[in-house]
């Protein structure tokens, strides 16, 4: 029979991912009212956006720190009523320097509870006994499809940027509040990280994790570009209205979650390393399609592709990192996402500089050389080790 308690868990922490996903796919997906709010181009709001990954990359170290010595559970409490504060600062002030602090502060309160909610997340699939991992990003991606779907409604029905930001984030952190309450208390295994074998131990988890952290960079540049840049794409390449805009990046969420629900079954079936290697593949033909092809409907089945293709590639390199021998799940995810996280905060703000000087569609080229990058570090350590 199965354990209530442990159901419970496992609700909660899916909780703190929909709210995550639910909120940041809000503001993002009225991005280019809010470029136009701000009063800026491209370059400029590429600028703008590299800000949330400064604040990103300084705060997840600190963050699977402070997980490790306090444990996960006391940590995402904070930083998910940060990142609930933070999503209404982003239309505040039209001042520049205003702006890019607000970006700041809500990159490091997104980043610092991503990290922690995905320390809880390996917790629960530890107690639970099986693959379930990809089903916490599944539920990050359904808060991400249907917080699109919701930036559609409030854009169509012109509802002030202010006012929609303030509503969605009173309602997440109320989930939040609740969820806080059912989390997995974890200061004792935080206090396990690794300080009986001393650095050694620290530097081969590290030797480990890296190459996937490569691949992570990879999958969240893309996923990051997806999230920022979807929506401007179909506004401003392929000429199409702000709302059809929104449902465009909409259909990106959508078929991340749909990869998602159905990844960890994927995952016991072909195994970790083919099923990223099919990743990929989807990922390169789903861009070269949307690239090629500047009109709607390529736009959206582009799109769709890219959303299955990056959709269990994150989970399988957390899940991994999560569950080293000797570091707590904070800290191992932590040395991840700070090399993953990377890609995702810094490509936005990248291609931004690139769409400026040579248009858009050579700026997201970009992500698809990262994507057959990441091809070839696959098939690379498929001959090297095996990580199933």
């Amino acid at each position: 029979m199965l354990n209530k308690t442990l159901l419970i868990n496992r609700i909660a922490v899916s909780t703190f991912f929909f709210v995550n996903g639910f909120l940041y796919a809000n503001w993002t997906s009225r991005l280019p009212e809010l470029q136009r709010f701000f009063g800026i181009n491209n370059a400029q709001l590429g600028s703008v956006l590299f800000f949330i990954a400064l604040g990103s990359i300084v705060s997840m170290p600190l963050a699977g720190w402070l997980g490790s010595k306090f444990g996960s559970d006391s940590i995402v409490k904070v930083t998910a009523l940060l990142f609930c504060v933070a999503i209404p600062l982003v239309a505040i002030s039209q001042n520049q320097w205003t702006i890019r602090l607000c970006f700041f502060f809500l990159g490091a309160a997104s980043g610092s509870m991503d990290v922690t909610m995905n320390g809880q997340a390996v917790l629960v699939e530890r107690l639970w006994g099986k693959v379930i991992f990809s089903s916490f990003h599944a539920v990050f991606s359904i808060g991400m499809a249907i917080g699109a779907a919701v930036g559609g409604v409030f854009s169509s029905f012109q509802v002030p940027l202010q006012s929609h930001l303030v509503m969605i984030s009173t309602f997440g952190l109320l989930l939040c509040v609740w969820a806080s309450t059912k989390l997995i208390k974890d200061v004792t295994t935080a206090n396990e990280t690794v300080v009986s074998k001393g650095k050694t131990d620290k530097l081969l988890a590290l030797k480990t994790i890296l190459p996937f952290g490569f691949i992570a960079f990879c999958c969240m540049t893309g996923e990051g570009s997806m999230i920022d840049w979807s929506a401007i794409f179909m506004n401003k390449v392929v000429g199409q209205s702000e709302v059809l805009s929104a449902w465009a990046f909409g259909t990106f969420g959508v078929a991340m979650t749909i990869g998602r629900v159905f990844g960890d079954y994927f995952i016991v079936k072909f195994g970790k390393q083919k099923l990223m290697m099919i990743d990929a593949l989807l990922s390169i033909i789903g861009l070269g399609i949307s690239l090629a092809f500047v009109s709607v409907w390529s736009t959206f089945v582009g799109f769709f592709l890219i959303g299955l293709g990056l959709s269990t590639i994150v989970p399988i390199v957390f899940s991994s990192a999560g569950n080293l021998r000797n570091i707590s799940p904070s800290a191992g995810i932590s040395m991840a996402t700070s090399i993953g996280y990377t890609g995702f905060f810094i490509g936005p703000p990248t291609i931004g500089y690139l769409a400026e000087a040579f248009g858009l569609r050579i700026g997201l080229g970009f992500v698809l050389f990262l994507f057959v990058f990441m091809a070839g570090i696959l098939v690379f350590i498929s001959k090297e080790n095996s990580v199933d």
